[in-house]
């Protein structure tokens, strides 16, 4: 138990840590290059690794690899040392070849993800900081296999830490950009010695990530020899195993395409309505739930998939519902605060530097309309737990891709529809009605297979977490409204004050009146919080 608990504070820490990292990141590269045609052709460049690394490796890895390393450490003769030899070396080979391709496709791979047109200058820029980006596809693939070895060993501190190295090494690279560049956010202006700065820059982070996992690996007495005998790696039992999370992945990326795309275009009409602002606010949409939710959905699966091995289906609703619950009293609340202050937290964060405060409070409109997609996302997340703790992979596919699909549709139909200056917000709308109608259709088909997943007391409980998050939206409109009427706009300071008044006051009113509302999910927060302080 106390290697256990050991094990999850590390995770824990590491996870909080590279969070906060990554948003320094995010704050610096926005203070450094902005979001406009500069901000948008790094970001198209740094997104096309990670593209293809979903496609040939990442989508396959939690799923398919890690499990087969334990059969072989449990199976071979000695441990599966030889399997995970074959394994780094295979994965080493074809993503140094990978690389290579992609640097010299780079062109068109840039063509593919964006609307821009070859001859311009923001195209030749993404082009350039794409190949002196890409090669770190060879640097990311392999320590995501070193960090599966790791975490076989259970060893994960080196795979939980590493990513922090990766963001404070980016971050040094925009603060030397901001000094010593006088280029800011001019594209004109940037030079290849610039982009080669902020594209090998960002290379090194990943080279630093892999490099200490790489020696974690050998701390624990991994010996690395390069093994080309791949008739034993198991490649045809992998890619059974892992066809239909691959198929989900191919699904997703033309999505992401599409997204670029539609992005890029609206970037094209109106300068510092593209990619980038998309890029940030989703990054900070999805901060919530990766602190909220996927701690509870952890939790949750093991649970579940015990009571689905012994037959308890009465188990699975009642944890399902009370992880639902759980993560709603939060969620709730938090969604409003998002469509209420997007642009008060956003122009704190992004709005210095290369960034002008309008620039920053686009950013936070695009997020006033992701907070619509927040409470359907998690229930999304949540439902499709139900399936995973059957052991049906398959469906989850089906869903996700047919939410992707209209997630598509949509996104056509908005970007016909709304002006340029609209089109990124009209993106994200897509994305919230698209996972509102995938989470009911996931709930109908959980439902029959779980014979009802109590739908009336989770909804009485959701209507009445939303009664009592409504005084704290109220107050939260007020003070954007006194500030931005009165006091006459958003700067840095005036942020803050809309922050802690309809942000931290309005937290406190809606534990305060769910607390009275005797809402028991909250009722446990607050006397958890309460016995803490009360030590």
């Amino acid at each position: 138990m106390s290697r256990m608990l050991r094990a999850s504070a590390i995770m824990a820490a590491g996870t909080m840590v590279s969070r906060v990292t990554g948003f320094a990141r995010t704050m610096v590269l926005a203070y450094a290059i902005g979001t406009r045609a500069l901000g948008d052709s790094y970001n198209a460049a740094y997104a096309i690794p990670y593209s293809i690394l979903d496609l040939l490796l990442l989508g396959v890895l939690s799923s398919v690899v890690v499990p087969m390393i334990v059969r072989a450490q449990q199976h071979d003769p000695d441990r599966g040392r030889a399997y995970e030899q074959r394994l780094l070396t295979l994965s080493a080979v074809a993503l140094i070849g990978v690389a290579v391709l992609a640097v010299f496709a780079a062109p068109l791979l840039i063509d593919l993800y964006t609307d821009w047109t070859p001859g311009d200058r923001q195209y030749e820029v993404a082009v350039l900081l794409a190949r002196f980006i890409l090669p770190q596809l060879a640097f990311f693939g392999v320590g995501a296999v070193a960090g599966a070895i790791l975490n076989t060993r259970d060893r994960y501190g080196a795979p939980m830490w590493a990513p922090v190295v990766n963001n404070l090494v980016v971050i040094c690279v925009f603060l030397a950009y901001a000094v010593f560049s006088g280029s800011g956010n001019d594209i004109g202006a940037v030079s290849t010695g610039d982009l080669a700065l902020l594209g090998l820059g960002t290379t090194a982070g990943i080279v630093a990530q892999a490099a200490i996992l790489i020696v974690a690996l050998r701390r624990v007495g991994f010996s690395f020899v390069p093994r080309f005998d791949l008739r034993n790696a198991r490649l045809g039992e992998m890619a059974r195993a892992g066809v239909w999370t691959i198929g989900y992945v191919i699904v997703t990326q033309l999505g992401f395409m599409l997204t670029t795309n539609l992005a890029s275009a609206a970037g094209n009409a109106v300068e510092g309505h593209g990619i980038s602002p998309y890029t940030l606010a989703f990054q900070l949409f999805q901060l919530p739930y990766g602190i909220i939710g996927v701690s509870v959905i952890t939790a949750m699966l093991p649970r579940m998939s015990r009571a689905v091995g012994e037959g308890r289906l009465n188990d699975v609703r009642t944890e399902f519902g009370s992880s639902v619950r759980l993560i709603c009293s939060l969620m709730v609340p938090v969604s409003l605060l998002l469509m209420v202050l997007g642009p008060a937290i956003t122009v704190p964060i992004y709005g210095h530097g290369a960034n002008s405060v309008a620039d920053a409070v686009y950013i936070g409109n695009v997020l006033q309309v992701y907070g619509l997609a927040l409470v359907p996302f998690a229930l999304f997340q949540l439902l499709l737990r139900v399936f995973y703790s059957f052991g049906d992979t398959r469906t989850p596919v089906f869903i996700g891709a047919g939410t992707t699909a209209v997630n598509a549709v949509l996104m056509l139909v908005f970007y016909a529809m709304l002006p340029a200056r609209y089109a990124v917000m009209g993106l994200a709308l897509a994305y919230a009605v698209a996972y509102a109608l995938g989470a009911m259709l996931a709930w109908w088909l959980a439902s029959r297979l779980v014979h009802g997943l109590g739908g009336w007391t989770i909804g009485m409980a959701l209507t009445r977490m939303y009664l009592a998050a409504l005084p704290t939206a109220v107050l939260a409109l007020a003070a954007v409204w006194i500030v931005t009427d009165v006091v006459n706009g958003l700067g840095f300071i005036n942020s803050l004050i809309v922050l802690a008044t309809g942000g931290g006051l309005g937290l406190l009113l809606y534990l305060g009146v769910a607390h009275r509302m005797r809402i028991p999910e909250v009722n446990s927060i607050v006397g958890m919080v309460a016995g803490r302080v009360g030590r």
